[in-house]
């Protein structure tokens, strides 16, 4: 899989290994496991909003079908994690194709309200319709096995798997963008009517791409599970779509490193300033709204425009 790697995500593949591990040996290896898994989130979020140009305000269904598809594997079938991983993404991808041919219809407004809605459901079936297995409010507590080495209640096996599938997530993200897919799906953000007159079918290509920015998401929350050793309502709370928003907004929509950028700097902000502002979202919201009026395109799209300019500007010198 890995046999054609530009020297482009090479570079990438090597910040995010080396920026993490410093992260985590600096800090925490527990904390910096929940801002991988965050950040491979965000970048499920992305393929949506960054990459198609559609934003989702109820992308918690995903990440929350992910962690109960795991959760509830793990407490009735096996305690494999494994297991759990992989049930947890088709759960995921299962509800992308049933939402899915609605969601892609539509753009705009009603795509983004369309997820809250189906969001809303999924919210009710884990807190009420089926409490009897989801433990309601409470949730549910999990064990899982472990094979020698092979042990994710060991915080630094975790961390490296969890990395492990932050790199293969961006790796496969950025030869999607960088391949004729990418390029439609580009085509269908600026501009599906012509698209469509070129003779392809956009629809394939949303849908497609909707599955997969669901499966990506429910990858992270079924890490959460193991991560956690638990599941409850809050990793399908509708009332939570604004963090992974928030994250894509502030790394920049459809950059390379936006995603993980964004993602890491939310988690700073919200894992650290609380400490010292007691309302830190009124920082948030600030720094929101100097990116909306200043830098529209995140912290990368920003640099990247910055960058763009004065290779311009010297080539003309």
């Amino acid at each position: 899989m890995f046999k054609k790697i530009t020297e482009s995500t090479a570079f990438g593949i090597a910040v995010i290994v080396i920026g993490f591990t410093l992260f985590a040996y600096l800090t925490s290896v527990n904390k910096i496991t929940d801002f991988v898994i965050f950040c491979i989130y965000v970048m499920g979020f992305d393929l949506l909003y960054g990459r198609m140009g559609r934003i989702s305000f109820g992308h918690m269904l995903y990440l929350g079908s992910g962690a109960y598809g795991a959760a509830l594997t793990a407490r009735y079938l096996s305690a494999d994690p494994f297991l759990a991983i992989t049930m947890g993404m088709a759960v995921g991808a299962a509800v992308g194709l049933l939402v899915g041919p609605i969601a892609v219809k539509t753009k705009g407004a009603a795509f983004a309200l369309i997820n809250v809605a189906f969001n809303q459901i999924g919210y009710f079936v884990v807190l009420v319709a089926a409490a009897k297995y989801t433990g309601g409010e409470d949730g549910v507590s999990l064990q899982f096995n472990h094979y020698g080495f092979i042990n994710f209640g060991e915080m630094h096996f975790l961390f490296a798997f969890c990395l492990l599938c932050l790199v293969v997530v961006y790796y496969l993200t950025q030869k999607l963008s960088r391949s004729p897919y990418g390029a439609l799906l580009t085509g269908i953000k600026e501009n599906e009517i012509r698209v469509r007159f070129l003779g392809y079918n956009t629809f394939t290509y949303k849908y497609s791409t909707f599955v997969l920015s669901t499966t990506i998401s429910a990858l992270a929350g079924s890490l959460y599970v193991i991560n956690y050793g638990y599941a409850n309502p809050s990793f399908i709370d509708p009332a939570r779509n604004v963090e992974v928003i928030f994250a894509a907004l502030i790394g920049g929509p459809g950059t390379e490193f936006g995603p993980i950028l964004g993602g890491t700097v939310y988690m700073v902000i919200s894992n650290y300033l609380a400490r010292y502002i007691t309302r830190w979202e009124m920082f948030l919201g600030v720094a929101l709204l100097i990116i909306a009026f200043k830098f529209r395109k995140g912290i990368m799209g920003s640099l990247q425009e910055l960058v763009a300019k004065r290779t311009k500007k010297s080539a003309k010198t």
